[in-house]
């Protein structure tokens, strides 16, 4: 029986909803998220932290191996020391080499020329107590006159004021001014193929008179007094004054008296120092200072040189001069960071691409005196 057949119509229950028709969604493909740029922002994050630390640890590094004098300076060649030899920390032997043309053109990123960075690197073997020697290592056919002069006054101002011996070790090439800076050390040792001597000053010019005259140009020149466009390229050899050439020759005399001047000062000097141990110079060594290139056996047969050997006579005997058995060899060089690349990319002008052909040529300037060999010339 129907429960619900006794109720009245209007109190009928209500009927349940309907529910809709389910809906059904076509399947979506899952899309995943890139991570590429996640990784690419790690990465640069990582390279940033590392300059800046790596510019941090220059510094503060920088500064914490230096001693006091240096620490509390901010000027001056940036000097490191790299230890080339183990030994014993209490003694030590300072490396400076000298390389390349003499040129009083800037070569490190602070604005300092090569005499600057050699008179840095002595200084820092005279203030540091443990170095009882240094060895001067050249390898370079001169330059430059001052540059030349002001780095032999620089060698021999230092042993004049530390006593500590300096060892000039001849490489394959050590010819005019290189000999002119070597001659400032108590000691010189040559290698019997050394290349040395060419004691002598050369001043060049150009005349291209003749070329401007092909092409139909000509000078006019107003001047102040006779002299004053001495060893100017565009007049006509004939038009040169006798007495203009005496008074170039006169200049070129006087340097070379000065260079000859340096050889007897800085001879006598390191007989001195070496108790007459060394090579004197033999009494006609005038004859050999003529401008001629010297093997390292004839240097040391006219008194040029104290002893033929390599770098590691040169060592032997910086250890016998400064009365230590044993040291740690140490070489000085400038120090190059971080900052010095920002400086560098930094740059807009004079920049410069260099092509390495094995073979290095000075830059010379016209009318500009010179210690080196006519084989340097262009």
């Amino acid at each position: 029986m129907d429960n619900n057949a006794s109720l009245p119509p209007g109190d009928m229950p209500p009927l349940p909803p309907i529910a809709p028709p389910p809906v059904i969604q076509p399947p979506t493909a899952s899309r995943r998220k890139g991570r590429g740029w996640k990784i690419a922002l790690l990465i640069l994050a990582v390279f940033v932290l590392a300059g800046v630390g790596a510019v941090i640890l220059a510094v503060v590094g920088g500064l914490s191996h230096l001693p006091a004098p240096y620490a509390s300076k901010s000027i001056g060649p940036r000097i490191e020391e790299i230890v080339i030899e183990d030994g014993p920390a209490s003694t030590k032997i300072a490396v400076v080499e000298l390389r390349g043309v003499i040129t009083s053109e800037v070569i490190d990123p602070g604005g300092f020329n090569l005499a600057d960075v050699i008179r840095a690197q002595l200084k820092r073997a005279e203030e540091d107590q443990r170095v009882k020697a240094v060895i001067l290592k050249i390898e370079s056919p001169g330059g430059e006159v001052l540059a030349s002069d002001e780095i032999n006054k620089a060698v021999a101002e230092f042993q004049r004021r530390c006593q500590k011996p300096v060892v000039a070790s001849l490489g394959s090439l050590a010819a005019s001014g290189g000999y002119y800076v070597a001659v400032a050390s108590q000691w010189i040792v040559a290698n019997e193929l050394t290349l040395t001597g060419s004691i002598g000053v050369i001043l060049s010019s150009w005349n291209y008179r003749g070329l401007m005259d092909k092409v139909g140009v000509r000078p006019f020149t107003y001047k102040s007094g006779k002299f004053k466009d001495m060893l100017s390229g565009s007049r006509n050899p004939e038009e040169i004054p006798p007495d203009e050439r005496d008074m170039v020759q006169g200049l070129v005399d006087e340097v070379y008296r000065q260079f000859k001047q340096v050889v007897i000062t800085g001879r006598e000097t390191s007989a001195r120092l070496n108790h007459q141990a060394g090579q004197s110079l033999v009494r006609d060594w005038e004859t050999y200072a003529d401008g001629r290139v010297l093997s390292g056996i004839e240097a040391y047969q006219y008194g040029f040189a104290d002893e033929l050997g390599n770098f590691a006579v040169a060592l032997a005997r910086a250890r016998k001069l400064a009365g230590i058995t044993d040291a740690r060899v140490v070489r000085y060089q400038r120090r190059v960071d971080l900052a010095d690349f920002f400086r560098f990319f930094g740059e807009t002008e004079g920049r410069t691409v260099k092509l390495d052909v094995g073979l290095e040529l000075p830059r010379l300037n016209a009318g500009q005196p010179y210690f080196l060999p006519v084989t340097y010339l262009p």
